[in-house]
């Protein structure tokens, strides 16, 4: 699950902008086998318990949060067996929630709102391949992946919080990275945890931090160092 919330005092246009998006991480266009040489297939797998999971716990989260609607995103207009199973199973959920609107959004189109008018959209869900596509687009309308967490939730309730992007060699060891997609990880982790007055805090102290504009790391348009930024989203708990 990837979450993209705009945030205080930033030069991107998307105040108060927050979608949702909900990825169905072990399903999509992810296998690829090679049977004759020069030639690659690409495998797609959809299986309908891990969609009905993904689309149940995409209108579950969307009812718990007071979210009003529900996209489910796809490419079915070309992709009939797979993707259609896939909405088959998004339509059969949204049954029961007779309270929060759904919606079926092909992906070019919602590439295409979400630049023009990403307000549209509350929760989005999808499998593998246009989820990893969709989020990185929805961190670049609000300031790009230092800001952009995620949770990754299993079927049992096990979740691992991890900032969306890569490790960025190119900085390492040098204070310079921004920590606000870690730090947002983690307040998504204790939301999931029911440890919601210590994510508000903590998630309060970033807004905090950011809004006054004093500590911002250079990604941010600021000159602060990790340390100093951190330091500041601390002493703002």
């Amino acid at each position: 699950m990837g979450f993209s919330s705009s945030l205080p005092q930033l030069v991107w246009d998307t105040k108060g902008l927050v979608v949702v998006v909900l990825v169905l991480v072990s399903h999509g266009t992810v296998l690829f086998l090679q049977v004759v040489r020069g030639v690659v297939e690409s495998l797609k797998i959809i299986t309908r318990q891990a969609s009905l999971r993904v689309a149940e716990y995409a209108f579950h989260y969307a009812k718990a949060n007071g979210r009003e609607r529900v996209s489910a995103i796809h490419k079915a207009n070309i992709m009939r067996k797979t993707d259609g199973l896939f909405l088959k199973c998004c339509r059969e959920v949204a049954e029961k929630y007779p309270e929060i609107t759904y919606e079926e959004v092909i992906i070019d189109n919602c590439c295409m709102t979400l630049v023009k008018n990403p307000g549209t959209f509350d929760v989005l869900v999808m499998p593998n391949l246009y989820g990893d596509i969709i989020s990185d687009l929805c961190a670049g309308l609000i300031g790009g992946l230092g800001l952009t967490p995620s949770c990754n939730i299993g079927e049992g309730g096990i979740c691992l919080a991890e900032a969306v992007h890569g490790s960025a060699p190119d900085i390492s060891g040098k204070n310079l990275a921004n920590p606000t997609a870690l730090m947002l990880s983690a307040v998504m982790m204790l939301r999931h945890l029911q440890f919601n007055d210590q994510a508000d805090r903590i998630h309060n102290a970033i807004l905090q931090t950011i809004a006054e504009g004093k500590y911002r790391t250079a990604d941010l348009g600021g000159k602060s160092s990790t340390s100093d930024y951190t330091k500041a989203v601390c002493d703002h708990i």
